[in-house]
């Protein structure tokens, strides 16, 4: 599956492409043909590896992992993102997304993250989506902002300290 954006084509990360983010740059590129570049995600392999062994759970929920973003004009790997799992019984899905330093501050993770929404609320079961972000104002707080999510609460993290948690709501049409 892919996610068409002005600049962007989300690739959903299948087994196969997992895999091959896994073992290496090189043979990502070759899955994915594009370029791939050393920094493309702060994330890392634990990320991947988690939603490969999702995927190899219950290949349904392939939508609803990894993606990767293509910048369409350079044609190179820039990011990583997604969901955290299908939406859950009440209807919630969680986002996160990263852009690769040398494309931030040009509106690529505001794009993605418009991408992941529209393609979540396209969904009949998603009646919310959810992020959280490290809790001070920051650019992850800006891009949320700009696609309509509300701060909603703020958490506790023993590891990460204080945590935003922000909310969009579907609306009914």
């Amino acid at each position: 599956m892919i996610i068409e954006t002005r600049n962007l084509k989300l690739i959903s990360g299948d087994t196969d492409i997992l895999k091959s983010a896994i073992e290496g740059n090189a043979i990502l590129a070759k899955r994915i043909n594009a370029t791939v570049q050393d920094n493309w995600t702060e994330f890392g392999v634990d990320a991947l590896q988690y939603s490969l062994n999702k995927l190899t759970e219950s290949e349904k929920e392939k939508k609803w992992w990894t993606y990767f973003p293509i910048h369409k004009y350079d044609n190179i790997l820039i990011g990583c993102g997604g969901y955290k799992g299908k939406p859950t019984n009440d209807g919630i899905v969680e986002v996160g997304y990263e852009i690769a330093p040398n494309y931030r501050n040009r509106g690529f993770a505001t794009e993605m993250a418009k991408g992941l929404i529209e393609n979540a609320l396209n969904d009949g079961r998603v009646k919310s989506i959810i992020a959280h972000t490290l809790g001070q104002n920051n650019p992850s707080t800006s891009v949320l902002q700009k696609c309509g999510f509300e701060k909603v609460e703020e958490l506790n993290d023993p590891d990460e300290g204080t945590i935003w948690k922000w909310e969009l709501k579907k609306f009914k049409s």
